[in-house]
């Protein structure tokens, strides 16, 4: 028999409740959600809303904004698989987010950290054969509390330049290895422009070119502030389905044996620069981090007189493996390295450094290496010095075009004047 309340059955009044607050929540409509990269990766910053909700009625304090983290693939803790989001503004905006007072959207400006994994959309998995990042399912629950309108579909989802990317591309090698690829074309340029190619790391492998474009900023090459020391170039980001690093026999190659990528790797470039003439060959740049240094480096020394300079973060390559033929090949080649000497991964006294004072001893004139101590907060916004990335991510110093000091710590000069690694990169020509 069922339990009576008054007149009512609990079935009843349950249903009576249940449509009251469906009654209360309007449902407004999609949002549309800004993924930005930080120096530690990308974060949701912004939520653009449709609404109907007069414009003068928006505050910041009047919205809560509810999310959730999950993955079939990659496993997330629940300390951040779900939460809420701290909004920071409110504001009438255009349909991508920027501030507009006529602006027909309401946009929430969404507060992001290093420390904060509930702003990520990506996720670091390890799995059998290896790991790396990966999109997730994000989603958001957002309350405008006043009117109790919610927005819980999302309808778009914006990346501020890496959408300027094309990241469609794949190619094939003759021996059968696959490689994607995402590119950049600037709009205009001169009748001749530049290639920058830039080698991700060994947490952003596998078939979406998007991950090593967004993982660590480095779509950042596209961007204006860099774009402008070369007065527009291309940037080329291809990506490996496993680790460049690679080995023949081994799972690791530090150098002792060959990889099996760097020959499809060179073809992948040599065919992007036969499909767009309006690159220089003179002006070809190769730089990465990490399994992406080691990369770099081994082209270097196969193709010595292909690329006209290389920039390379946190260099995989061991010293102990160049041998005084293959040092004499990178002696004229005009590199750049940088590393932090706090790296546990690519330990900077097995990689870069002896390899930097060897080239200087056999006298390159042409080899600049930035030592940090560490890898800290650029921005000033979570503690600056005080704030300590992981060592191994000197990379961030690139991606911000943030090096310009030598090894001896004095500034690096082009016609006597003091550059950033980006400057001192477009002033390279073969």
């Amino acid at each position: 028999m069922k339990r009576k309340l008054k007149g009512w059955s609990l079935t009843s009044l349950i249903l009576s409740i249940a449509f009251s607050l469906q009654a209360q929540t309007k449902v407004e409509g999609s949002y549309t959600t800004v993924v930005t990269g930080f120096d530690w990766g990308p974060a949701v910053n912004k939520v653009i809303l449709s609404t109907s909700i007069p414009m003068d009625a928006v505050a910041a304090q009047d919205f809560k904004v509810m999310v959730s983290r999950s993955s079939d693939i990659a496993t997330i803790g629940p300390n951040s698989s779900s939460g809420e989001r701290v909004v920071l503004s409110a504001f009438a905006s255009d349909g991508t987010g920027t501030p507009n007072s006529d602006g027909e959207f309401i946009g929430l400006a969404l507060a992001v950290a290093p420390n904060n994994p509930l702003g990520s959309p990506i996720q670091y998995y390890r799995g059998e054969g290896g790991g790396g990042n990966i999109w997730i399912d994000y989603k958001m629950t957002v309350v405008h509390l006043p009117t109790q309108t919610t927005w819980n579909t999302e309808g778009n989802r914006i990346h501020p330049i890496l959408d300027e990317f094309d990241t469609s591309g794949t190619y094939t090698h003759s021996d059968g290895i696959a490689l994607t690829y995402g590119s950049y074309l600037p709009q205009k340029t001169s009748s001749k422009i530049p290639l920058i190619i830039w080698l991700h790391g060994g947490g952003e492998g596998g078939t979406d070119p998007t991950i090593p474009l967004i993982a660590n900023k480095a779509y950042n090459y596209a961007s204006p502030d860099i774009q402008r020391h070369f007065k527009g170039a291309a940037v080329l980001a291809p990506q490996t389905p496993t680790r460049w690093m690679h080995g023949v026999t081994a799972s690791y190659t530090r150098g002792q044996e060959d990889d099996i990528y760097h020959k499809a790797l060179m073809g992948l470039i040599q065919k992007y620069v036969a499909e767009n003439p309006q690159i220089d060959s003179k002006k070809i740049y190769i730089g990465g981090c990490s399994n992406g240094g080691y990369i770099s480096l081994k082209l270097l020394i196969e193709n010595p007189k292909y690329f006209a300079a290389a920039y390379i973060s946190s260099l995989a390559y061991y010293d102990e493996f160049v041998t005084e033929s293959q040092l004499l090949k990178l002696k004229n080649i005009p590199i750049w390295f940088v590393h932090s000497q706090d790296d546990l991964t690519t330990e900077a006294d097995k990689t870069a450094t002896p390899l930097y004072k060897r080239l200087k001893q056999i006298g390159s004139k042409k080899v600049h290496y930035s030592l940090f101590d560490h890898v800290i907060d650029i921005t000033g916004q979570y503690g600056g010095d005080s704030y300590l990335y992981n060592g191994h991510w000197s990379w961030v110093y690139l991606h911000d075009n943030q090096v310009f000091s030598d090894y001896d710590k004095n500034p690096v000069l082009i016609n006597g004047k003091p550059v950033s690694i980006m400057e001192w990169l477009a002033a390279q020509s073969r």
